[in-house]
């Protein structure tokens, strides 16, 4: 059986390293969805500290902000490091049909988890419809 070297793949792994190393900040992988009254958004943020996580509401624009710290062992010979370390961002901006005062936020098994429910005027709703069946005599 032969073993195929590729020179170039150790070169791509250090430059993207390098350049991983550099580039700040990280995003974040969600997946958005409605779900009945409310909007559910799962962010993965795996080995964030909860205490790093942030979100913030300026207006309509939502923020989502955490911080990865490097392991940072002393003594240890990394054979491979490609977890990444930094400050994750990502926004997003909501639409008229939400309840912005009602948005909240859970962290757990590093998935954060954004509750954004709709607004009332958003939801759907039935409209009666009005009939005027009887006829009316018209003097001539």
């Amino acid at each position: 059986m032969a073993l195929s070297f590729d020179p170039f793949s150790q070169l791509d792994r250090f430059a993207a390293s390098v350049l991983d190393s550099v580039r700040a900040p990280r995003l974040m992988p969600v997946d958005l969805f409605r779900d009945g009254e409310q909007y559910v958004l799962h962010a993965d943020l795996p080995g964030v500290d909860p205490g790093s996580v942030d979100v913030d509401l300026d207006g309509s624009q939502l923020t989502i902000r955490a911080q990865r710290t490097a392991d940072s062992r002393e003594g240890v010979r990394w054979l491979a490091r490609e977890r990444g370390a930094g400050q994750f961002l990502r926004q997003f901006t909501l639409g008229e049909g939400v309840d912005l005062d009602k948005i909240s936020a859970s962290y757990e098994s590093g998935v954060l988890s954004v509750i954004i429910p709709v607004s009332e005027r958003a939801k759907p709703r039935k409209i009666d419809v009005e009939s005027r069946d009887s006829r009316q005599a018209i003097d001539a």
